[in-house]
């Protein structure tokens, strides 16, 4: 049961990953069907990306008593409902609406399977588990993303967002049937739960987790644009290229999960980010040649993979009694993090009239969070040791 409980949640991980980035591939679709432009049909991302990140945090925060699989159905419900608004209107400012609808959802649902997912297994299992609902989401970009485009493309790009709906409502009647009970948070009054942002380990916490995010979206947002002009690739060899990097993500993001619960969160962190760190100071040398840059790109993308869910499963074990609001605010930090780094590839793009040096932007971003992430953990020790003497004291 736990084993099903767990796929159901990638599942839904799935369909919120498709939701938040199939998008991106259909606003010219959107815009000539809405009469708008490309850059207007562009802010549905922004809806969904601010819903996401502001929104989330609260709702968890407000719902923290509530048992998860109660949760997790209201979710599922709310996004199916915000993406049947979308699919019947017509107007841009009632989808955009119903964008960031889907966006609070999707947030709510995301958080709330993390957490579900720590509390569903063994305490070893936790980085296994984690790994699984990231899955779901990294499998959203190698399936989720095209299939949506090719739907666009056929029909409408109305289909996607009826899709979504039906998914959505197929997951939550198998949420309902088959997910067992999970407790919510341990009961702290809503005032007193942001609390947590007083521990110095959670606020370098989520400093790296912020830099992690910056430089990921920093390289990211522009790897199309690097592949065309930098590695000089036709558009056959882009769309290869592009489903051998979701599969690099797919395969980094299972492998993160085991190898967290093998090696620990603190040793995956450091590893994996400083090979992220690496690999992206190493591809502007490499220039043209385009054999070690793309062989480069795709340990970059394990790399990028292989973090994410030690990040997830090293805030779960800071606060476990808290785990879900933690969650939340490391999620609005990823979502800043995204934005922050579009912003600064795209100011690198236009002053350099290229994008041949966005990877040692992306680098120096994942130094950064490669140091916060070791203060935070040095924080923790320190807690750690503090406490333990002072048990030790006590007991004497």
């Amino acid at each position: 049961m736990k084993n099903t409980g767990i796929l159901l949640l990638a599942a839904g991980a799935f369909v919120a990953g498709t939701a938040e980035l199939v998008v991106g591939g259909v606003l010219k679709p959107i815009g000539d069907d809405l009469g708008v432009s490309i850059a207007l049909a562009g802010q549905l991302i922004t809806a969904f990306s601010l819903a996401f990140a502001i929104g989330t945090p609260i709702v968890v925060a407000l719902t923290s008593r509530i048992g998860r699989k109660t949760l997790l159905l209201y979710s599922l419900a709310v996004f199916a409902l915000g993406n049947l608004i979308t699919f019947f209107s017509s107007d841009f400012g009632i989808i955009l609406i119903s964008r960031a609808i889907v966006g609070l959802a999707s947030g709510v649902f995301t958080v709330v399977a993390f957490s579900s997912a720590a509390k569903l297994t063994e305490p070893s299992q936790i980085g296994r588990a984690v790994g699984t609902v990231v899955l779901g989401v990294s499998v959203s970009m190698v399936i989720g993303i095209p299939l949506g485009i090719a739907l666009a493309d056929w029909r409408s790009w109305r289909i996607i967002v009826a899709g979504l709906a039906l998914l959505a409502a197929g997951v939550l009647l198998l949420i309902a049937k088959y997910f067992p009970s999970v407790a919510g948070d341990a009961p702290i009054p809503f005032t007193r739960q942001f609390s947590v942002l007083k521990s110095p380990t959670l606020a370098a916490g989520f400093a790296f987790s912020f830099f992690f995010s910056t430089s990921s979206s920093t390289m990211n947002s522009y790897v199309t644009p690097y592949l065309q002009n930098i590695v000089r690739l036709n558009t056959t060899e882009l769309g290869y290229m592009m489903l051998a990097l979701g599969a690099f993500s797919v395969i980094g993001s299972r492998a993160g999960g085991a190898w967290t619960d093998r090696w620990g969160t603190k040793r995956l962190l450091l590893g994996g980010l400083g090979a992220l760190a690496a690999t992206l100071a190493l591809l502007p040398p490499l220039g043209g040649a385009a054999v070690p840059a793309l062989a480069v790109l795709l340990l970059w993308m394990f790399s990028m993979a292989l973090v994410i869910p030690a990040t997830q499963t090293y805030f779960i074990r800071q606060a476990p009694d808290r785990s879900n609001l933690v969650l939340g605010l490391n999620t609005s930090i990823l979502h800043l993090g995204v934005a922050a780094g579009a912003g600064i590839g795209g100011f690198a793009a236009e002053a350099a009239a290229s994008v041949r040096y966005h990877p040692w932007l992306a680098s120096a971003a994942a130094v950064l969070s490669l140091i916060m992430a070791a203060v935070s953990m040095n924080r923790g020790q320190a807690i750690e040791r503090t406490g333990k003497n002072i048990a030790t004291s006590k007991s004497r």
